[in-house]
């Protein structure tokens, strides 16, 4: 059984997914996936053949996965870029948690200065310090609560000449809750959060869906589209009743209920094949 476009999730747009697929069923297995089963996987959320097909070939082209052949079917794998973005989703959904209730009081601020001429450079800066949880204090100045790790994203990006990296503490008369409220657009933060109750808080949430696969797929999807945009703030700093804490509960109760039904459907319809850790391809 699938479903039509039309009745598949408004979230669930083909990148996100395969990135919440492949975090679910391929990392970590050193295997790679025969892109007809993802076609079939995919049907079952509405994505069409023509989507899936666009989608692996534009991963791969971007350095994400790695084709092989076997006969006239073209298996899909995980680079060691892949693998890194995705073991950090995995970090936020198992480890980082929904707020940070362990602030020291400190910020991680990263001040940069890029010409037109590098456009790019700056674009994959800036999206590489939301994704690490930073947001825009001033015009080429970011912060980020607690240690990060922006010294690692400027080395990945070969930006050093370019970019100041330090930790400090905020001094009156700016203070703490005023930085939170206005770098971050918390009231955003949390009615993204608040959707995400209203989507998956039922009896039947998306009773479209056919089964447990397809559903556990777009919960992960919905669930790391979230805890990408989320920048982790203080606790201290969050209301009292911070949807987010609701929310990461029922990922997880949800998540349980799916996992088992769903990983025996995969079992049977994902077409995989034992590939190598060579260097530079898999990990």
């Amino acid at each position: 059984m699938t479903v039509s476009p039309g009745d598949a999730p408004p979230t669930a747009r083909p990148q996100s997914l395969m990135l919440a697929f492949l975090g679910l069923y391929v990392l970590d297995r050193d295997t790679a996936v025969y892109s007809g089963s993802v076609i079939d996987v995919f049907a079952r959320v509405g994505v069409s053949e023509e989507a899936v097909r666009s989608t692996l070939t534009r991963m791969a082209g971007r350095g994400l996965l790695t084709r092989q052949r076997l006969g006239r079917r073209v298996y899909f794998g995980l680079t060691d870029h892949a693998t890194e973005v995705l073991r950090d989703g995995r970090r936020r959904i198992r480890e980082t948690g929904a707020v940070n209730r362990a602030w020291d009081g400190t910020w991680t601020l990263v001040g940069f200065s890029l010409p037109d001429s590098r456009r790019r450079d700056r674009h994959d800066l800036r999206s590489h310090l939301v994704w690490a949880g930073f947001g825009m204090l001033q015009n080429g100045l970011w912060i980020a609560s607690g240690a990060r790790d922006a010294a690692g994203i400027v080395d990945r990006l070969g930006l050093a000449d370019h970019v100041t990296v330090f930790s400090a503490r905020h001094a009156e008369p700016t203070g703490s809750v005023d930085l939170v409220r206005r770098v971050f657009d918390t009231e955003a933060i949390a009615d993204r959060y608040r959707a995400f109750i209203a989507r998956w808080d039922r009896p039947d949430p998306l009773p479209a869906l056919p089964d447990d696969l397809a559903r556990r797929l777009v919960l992960h999807t919905d669930w790391l589209g979230l805890v990408r945009q989320d920048p982790h703030l203080p606790a201290e700093h969050l209301d009292e009743d911070w949807p987010a804490i609701r929310a990461e509960e029922l990922f997880h109760d949800l998540d349980v209920r799916y996992r088992d039904p769903a990983s025996a459907i995969a079992a049977d319809v994902v077409d995989e094949i034992a590939v190598s850790r060579q260097p530079g391809c898999y990990r």
